[in-house]
């Protein structure tokens, strides 16, 4: 029942998102895409902490999938499709390499490689030509049958994609990646291979976090190195904080409420950096399972009762 629920959940709010899209202004629009995509992102953050890992690298391989779309974009001609798929592909592709590399480390180690390549990528792009430089790359657009409806289309694929990770975690393979976090020398004693199950997780969540920064490039239609720094990441945790990151529905709903208050923020002079900092620090102290675990101990409360 639980898990009906939380599917349920995550499409009634990219439904109320879809709803914004067509009852709101174009800025009300743009607001919901960076939403959907903020969901998309800490969700693919979230997905990895199945194996018990928190991957920092979300960033790089959200920049992997922008840039990739970027350059075929302003060099060639391709179908919108392919070009979507060419940047998930790429960011998959270097998440097997990166994940092959690194993920016979653990905890903070990998945290910090993690951190390490994210900002090494946002540098690679900074001091290439080809790739724009400090100036990053312009004139993104989706194709013109796309371009009045693209706003539905980003929040659906977005949320198609959190509901997509959502069903490989409830599946026999995500309970493998759950029973490696708990002890992966039980998963290695009855013949798993948890090596090949670690960088399987891995390369699912980098492989919807390029295609979602595809979608960021389009939606945008400008990037730049410093949209996928370090920060990015940390904002990817934050979401996930606040929200509550044992459950499916938290880094949805802490991406809304933050990129919300953000849009606020920046409206009032723009402190948001702040407010993601000041957010996990109250999370942390206040609300150790997020607003998800607070709500579950409400109910629990109001049951007892």
């Amino acid at each position: 029942m639980t898990e009906h629920k939380d599917s349920i959940g995550i499409a009634a709010i990219g439904c109320v998102l879809l709803a914004c899209v067509a009852l709101g202004s174009g800025y009300v629009g743009s607001l919901m895409v960076w939403m959907a995509l903020a969901a998309a992102l800490a969700a693919s953050l979230r997905f990895v902490l199945l194996i018990g890992e928190l991957n920092f690298a979300s960033a790089a391989f959200y920049g992997l999938g922008a840039y990739c779309t970027g350059t075929i974009a302003n060099t060639a001609d391709w179908p919108f499709a392919a070009t979507l798929a060419l940047s998930s592909l790429l960011a998959l592709a270097a998440s097997i390499v990166f994940g092959g590399i690194t993920l016979k480390v653990k905890g903070p180690y990998f945290l910090l490689i993690g951190f390490a390549f994210t900002e090494a990528m946002r540098i690679l792009y900074t001091r290439t030509e080809a790739l724009g430089g400090n100036s990053g790359l312009v004139g993104i657009f989706p194709p013109a049958w796309l371009d009045p409806y693209y706003q539905y289309f980003a929040t659906v694929l977005c949320f198609a994609l959190i509901l997509g990770m959502l069903a490989i975690e409830r599946s026999h393979l995500g309970k493998i990646f759950v029973a490696i976090r708990d002890n992966e020398n039980v998963v290695r004693s009855v013949g798993n291979r948890v090596f090949l199950a670690k960088v399987t997780c891995f390369a699912i969540a980098s492989a919807v976090a390029g295609l979602a920064g595809s979608l960021h490039a389009y939606a945008n239609n400008v990037i730049s190195p410093l949209d996928f720094g370090f920060m990015l990441s940390t904002f990817a945790l934050a979401y996930l904080k606040v929200g509550g990151e044992d459950s499916p529905l938290g880094p949805v709903i802490g991406a809304v409420l933050l990129v919300g208050i953000a849009s606020w923020a920046q409206s009032m002079g723009g402190s948001e950096h702040i407010l993601y900092g000041l957010a996990i620090v109250l999370s942390v102290l206040f609300m150790p399972k997020g607003l998800m675990g607070l709500l579950e101990r409400l109910r629990a409360g109001r049951g007892g009762r």
